[in-house]
């Protein structure tokens, strides 16, 4: 009996310290993200700062990390939104669907320099008296390169989502809300997950250019992790280089545990099969959000009966509409043509403007931006076939086994987010001492921002192949080769072409800081379409950077439409799991 009432008495211990330490946590958490809410918005709403100061001290680096990883999470969930609401789009609008997506091959295409012009100015302009212009043009820039992939991934799991389940949707006779948030976001969500980490990782690769950059005779800073690192590779300072490397991986390696680590193993429920796997990824952080009393409560208080309200709301089919009289239907024509008129002027403005530009361009220059964009087309296919030689193997490996992937997640992530431009200044030193030159090192430099796109494609779609389909394969002893192409290659085939799309993408992306790249007073340079940008950019020259824009575009088109577009109708016949 003592023992019992001693064990009750440690039970009821245990409880009120864990129930204190929970509500401690609380507080905490949100005292954080409250004070810092208010600290960003104070800085942003303040004066703005014409050229700021760049401190190289590593005291400097907790405050610019702050900084970075704002921008970065704003543009984030921008990309989501963006990625959710246009992928939706263009899959379910036949119409739309081909124009949508070619154009989303050449947004995603387009090098973030190209935006920039535009994208500052403008924000400079519309807030003029208050830092907030410079800092949402930065996040517009970052969101530039990150959501194109992610778009790309919704569009695909949408196109790819078995007609069973489809036909179950109709036979309950789901609304569009219900369908949307119980089919088609669930089912979507591995591939979003890991291109959500791959986005961020791209939004860290373009950081430096992001944050600090000229404009003609303009010189645009912030004070960032992108902006210390740039600084220090500019004027040579090693040891800057490391401390501000060390501190975004730092970030990376947080946000991993505390944000990428949790998604994933919340969004392993959502795989389509019909056994329970055997191994699933797990994350100590998710657990002890589970079992959180003071965040259960929240949830059984406040967001179980708001989701249940919101759900019967949903669920109700609006009745139909009665007819619309004939003036109701002349006000939507007078409203659509007006519409469509506007559209047409900015578009005949934006020809006209863009005619005069080009008008200006010599034959001499037409045939440098000619030969430039054939090398810049021959170093993107071979970054591709380098990048897809190794991730496909690996990714496919680190995708069947959750323990290697608590291991290689982190490190992939480290690697991917490391902008490449902090590490070409000695990968460029060495390539010179073999007697290279920046045509081999601008190949490297392309494939160390592009190769991620893949590499987190394949985990991607080695996670969702069913457990059940590798079990048959055990089962019948198929040999390696029988696995890969029964198996394996069918199953990652919609997320592989996803990220061979958007690494596409960004190696034409990448080319602006791969072919063209500034190091103490030197400017080292090479042939092609990204030099051609990075230059007219540097010299403030719209005619070249609109005459190399319009030509990677159009290349890209070309691509779009002789490759790709087959083989997402491929993937969308053929390779889908019905049953």
């Amino acid at each position: 009996m003592i023992r019992v009432r001693t064990f009750a008495r440690s039970l009821v211990h245990y409880r009120t310290w864990s129930g204190l330490l929970d509500l401690a946590a609380s507080l905490l958490g949100f005292a954080l993200l409250f004070y810092g809410v208010v600290f960003v918005a104070r800085y942003w709403f303040g004066n703005p700062i014409p050229v700021a100061e760049i401190s190289r001290s590593p005291k400097a680096l907790p405050g610019y990390a702050f900084y970075s990883l704002v921008r970065i999470l704003a543009a984030y969930f921008l990309s989501l939104i963006f990625a959710l609401a246009y992928g939706y789009i263009a899959a379910y609008n036949r119409r739309l669907e081909a124009p949508m997506i070619a154009v989303l091959d050449i947004l995603q295409s387009i090098p973030v320099l190209s935006f920039l012009p535009g994208v500052m100015l403008a924000m400079v302009a519309l807030f003029p008296t208050r830092q907030v212009g410079l800092e949402l043009g930065s996040i517009v820039l970052i969101f530039t390169g990150q959501v194109w992939n992610m778009a790309f991934s919704f569009y695909s799991s949408l196109k790819s989502i078995p007609r069973e389940l489809r036909e179950a949707t109709r036979i309950y006779r789901f609304s569009s809300w219900q369908r949307f948030f119980q089919l088609e976001l669930p089912y979507s969500a591995i591939g979003l997950v890991w291109n959500s980490m791959v986005s961020v990782a791209g939004g860290w690769f373009f950081l430096m250019a992001c944050e600090m950059f000229v404009l003609g005779n303009r010189d645009f800073r912030l004070p960032g992790l992108g902006s210390y690192l740039q600084t220090a590779a500019s004027d040579g300072d090693t040891a800057g280089m490391m401390w501000g490397l060390a501190a975004m991986i730092g970030v990376i390696l947080l946000l991993d545990q505390f944000v990428w680590r949790p998604l994933i193993a919340w969004s392993d429920k959502f795989k389509f099969e019909q056994v329970e796997s055997s191994v699933v990824p797990r994350s100590p952080l998710l657990a002890l959000i589970k079992n959180s009393r003071i965040l259960g409560l929240m949830r059984r208080k406040w967001f179980m009966p708001l989701g249940e309200r919101l759900a019967m709301r949903f669920a109700h089919h609006a009745p139909e509409a009665p007819a619309a009289d004939a003036s109701d239907g002349k006000l939507r024509k007078l409203m659509a043509l007006a519409l469509g008129a506007v559209a047409l002027a900015a578009v005949v403005y934006a020809v006209v403007h863009s005619a005069v530009l080009l008008g200006r361009i010599s034959r001499g220059e037409l045939q440098l931006t000619a030969k430039s964009a054939v090398a810049t087309f021959l170093r993107v296919t071979a970054s591709l076939l380098i990048a897809s030689a190794w991730t496909i193997p690996a990714g496919v490996a680190i995708g069947f086994h959750p323990r290697l992937a608590r291991i290689a997640q982190p490190l992939a992530q480290v690697a991917a987010s490391i902008p490449a431009t902090a590490l070409f200044p000695i990968l460029l030193v060495a390539i010179v001492r073999l007697g290279g030159g920046l045509g081999i090192g601008s190949i490297l430099l392309m494939l160390l921002g592009t190769q991620w796109y893949v590499l987190f494609n394949v985990i991607a779609g080695a996670s969702a192949i069913p457990s059940d389909l590798r079990e048959v394969s055990d089962t019948f002893r198929f040999s390696s080769r029988e696995r890969w192409t029964t198996v394996i290659l069918p199953g990652i085939f919609p997320y592989l072409l996803t990220g061979l799309v958007t690494a596409s993408g960004g190696a034409w992306n990448a080319s602006i800081v791969a072919e063209y790249f500034h190091l103490k007073d030197h400017t080292f340079s090479t042939l092609g379409l990204g030099a051609e940008i990075s230059r007219a950019t540097d010299s403030g020259d719209f005619r070249l950077l609109l005459l190399s824009t319009i030509v990677m575009a159009a290349m890209v088109v070309t691509v779009n439409r002789l490759l790709w577009k087959p083989l997402f109708r491929l993937a969308e016949n053929r390779y889908r799991l019905d049953v």
